[in-house]
C-alpha cells in the first residue's frame, strides 16, 4: 500500500481499535449481553472499517492520479475502479 507514513499509522490505529472492539463484542456474546448493545457495537466497528477503506482507496487514487505517465483514459479508469471498490453493487 502506498501513502504517507502518517496515513498508514492512522489506518493501523483505526484497525487496531476495531480489533479491540471485536474482542469486546465476543466478550459481550460470552456474557449474554443484550442483542441491541451487541448490534450497536458491531455498527460502530463497521463504520470504523468503512472509514479505513475510504482512506485507503482515496490515498491510492490520489497517488495514481499524480502519476504523469497515465493517460486521461487510464486516470478515468482508476477513478471508476476506486468508486467500484467503495460503492458495492
Amino acid at each position: 500500500m502506498t501513502g504517507s507514513k502518517e496515513t498508514k499509522k492512522k489506518i493501523e490505529n483505526r484497525l487496531k481499535r476495531s480489533e479491540g472492539q471485536i474482542r469486546g463484542v465476543l466478550k459481550m456474546l460470552e456474557e449474554d449481553k443484550d442483542c441491541r448493545d451487541v448490534v450497536i457495537q458491531l455498527s460502530a466497528i463497521r463504520s470504523s472499517i468503512d472509514r479505513a477503506i475510504g482512506v485507503i482507496v482515496a490515498e491510492n487514487l490520489k497517488d495514481c492520479l499524480a502519476m504523469d505517465d497515465l493517460s486521461e483514459d487510464e486516470k478515468e479508469e482508476k477513478i471508476k475502479e476506486a468508486i467500484e471498490l467503495v460503492v458495492k453493487k
